[in-house]
């Protein structure tokens, strides 16, 4: 039997400040659902790092179907760092979040330190969308949807 895809359960981030990453996605609108240390022989053989210890927290989205696992390496220590890569950069881009007031939490995601990276702008009248670096650099998007067509419609509509 052909296995089939049941969902996509988590993305993960590697953080250097787990409160403050909590903090961050707390203001966005997710909800931590719950923080523990993972560490063992079986987690270093999933990763492939071997003898690792990791404090995660996962952050799960309003509707209960996504999730955010924030993850801080206590061993062995992180080795690189992509958090301040341009858009345009290999691997991992961002992280886009549909919210329903742009602007009012753009100001408040501003008083904590995050900034934007280029502008707000109105996507063929569907999206507002923008680009923030948010806590430690992460690239974060948002999208505030203006009508009834979704991303879906503009794919296949083009």
């Amino acid at each position: 039997m052909k296995s089939k895809l049941l969902e996509m359960n988590n993305v993960g981030i590697v953080v250097e400040n787990l409160d403050k990453a909590i903090g961050f996605f707390t203001e966005i609108g997710l909800t931590l659902e719950g923080r523990m240390i993972v560490e063992d022989e079986w987690a270093g053989r999933v990763t492939g790092l071997g003898n690792q210890s990791v404090e995660i927290a996962m952050m799960v989205t309003p509707d209960g179907h996504s999730r955010l696992e924030l993850s801080k390496f206590l061993t062995p220590a992180t080795i690189s760092d992509h958090r301040t890569a341009p858009v345009n950069s290999l691997g991992y881009l961002r992280i886009m979040f549909r919210v329903n007031n742009i602007d009012e939490l753009l100001s408040r995601l501003l008083k904590l330190g995050a900034e934007l990276v280029g502008e707000v702008i109105n996507y063929q009248n569907v999206y507002r969308l923008c680009y923030i670096r948010g806590t430690e650099g992460l690239l974060i998007g948002l999208a505030e949807q203006l009508g009834e067509q979704t991303t879906k419609d503009i794919l296949e509509n083009s």
